[in-house]
C-alpha cells in the first residue's frame, strides 16, 4: 500500500496543534483509575480519522477513544492514540504526542509519533529506515548497564503490579547510570529509535501506545519485544520492551526473569 508521507505529515500535525487548547484539555473524563480522557482526545482522533478516511478510503481506523471490537486485523488498519500522555497534557506537563501506525496483514507498514511542542516528527516506514524530522536515526551503541539511560512505565492504571514494578526499577537503578519515566510510550519509543535512550519497558500498554513506536525502534536497528522476549501481539493489550538489542537483552535474561 503505497503511502504519500507528505500528506501523512500534514494530518498527524494538524492534529498535534489541537494539543494547544487548554480549554479542551481541562475538560476532564475519568475512565478509570489514574485513566482520563480529554475533549482534546476527543478532537485530535476525530480529525484525523476524518482526514485518513478523506485520503484513504477503505482503510480501517482503530483508535484509542472508539469501539475497535469489529477491527478485522488480517487487512490495513490505522491505529491511533490521538493524545498519548493525557496526563501529561492535562498539568501541561509537555510530553504528550500523537501516536500512529498503519499495519497491513498482521505487519507494521509505517508509524509517525509527532511530539508537538518540539515539532519534532519520528518516522519510520517497513525495510526503509526511521527518521527524525527527515533525517536518519539509529539506536545507541550502549552494550553494558553502566552506559546506560533507561526509561520506565509504572503502569498507573493497574496498581496491583506496583510492587513488582518498583522493585525492578531499584534494581535497575543501581545498575544504570539513571532512569528517566516520561508519561509517553510513544515518546519513550521514539527515543530510544533515536538513540537518547538505551531501552524502555512497560507492563500492560495498549496497541495504540506502542504500534507506531515499534516499528521506529525497528527500523532505527533495535528491538521490540514483550516480558518474555516474543513479538508484540499488536492486537491486545502487552508487557513492552524496547531496546537498542543487546541492552534488551540484558534486561529480559538478568531482571525481568529475576
Amino acid at each position: 500500500m503505497q503511502i504519500d508521507r507528505k500528506k501523512l505529515f500534514e494530518i498527524v500535525k494538524e492534529g498535534g496543534a489541537l494539543f494547544q487548547n487548554r480549554a479542551e484539555a481541562a475538560c476532564i473524563k475519568v475512565k478509570g483509575v489514574s485513566d482520563y480522557v480529554t475533549e482534546v482526545d476527543f478532537h485530535v482522533q476525530e480529525h484525523i480519522r476524518t482526514r485518513l478516511m478523506q485520503e484513504w478510503p477503505g482503510v480501517q481506523f482503530m483508535g484509542e477513544e472508539k469501539d475497535n471490537s469489529g477491527i478485522d486485523f488480517t487487512k490495513a488498519v490505522w491505529i491511533l492514540d490521538p493524545v498519548d500522555g493525557t496526563t501529561n497534557l492535562i498539568h501541561d506537563f509537555r510530553q504528550s504526542a500523537v501516536s500512529l501506525a498503519l499495519y497491513e496483514g498482521g505487519s507494521p507498514v509505517c508509524g509517525v509519533v509527532y511530539q508537538p511542542y518540539t515539532q519534532e516528527l519520528f518516522y519510520a516506514q517497513a525495510g526503509g529506515g526511521a527518521f527524525l524530522n527527515g533525517t536518519p536515526i539509529h539506536v545507541s551503541k550502549a552494550r553494558s548497564m553502566e552506559e546506560c539511560l533507561i526509561s520506565i512505565g509504572t503502569a498507573p492504571y493497574e496498581h496491583e503490579y506496583a510492587e513488582w514494578n518498583f522493585d525492578l526499577f531499584r534494581r535497575i537503578f543501581l545498575d544504570c547510570q539513571d532512569v528517566r519515566r516520561l508519561g509517553s510510550a510513544a515518546i519513550d519509543l521514539a527515543y530510544v529509535a533515536c538513540g537518547r535512550t538505551d531501552a524502555f519497558f512497560e507492563r500492560s500498554l495498549k496497541p495504540w501506545d506502542f504500534a507506531a513506536g515499534r516499528i521506529l525502534v525497528e527500523e532505527a536497528g533495535g528491538t521490540v519485544t514483550d516480558f518474555e522476549g516474543n513479538s508484540p501481539d499488536f492486537r491486545k493489550k502487552g508487557s513492552i520492551l524496547g531496546s537498542n538489542g543487546p541492552v534488551g537483552r540484558l534486561l529480559l535474561e538478568q531482571y525481568m526473569k529475576n
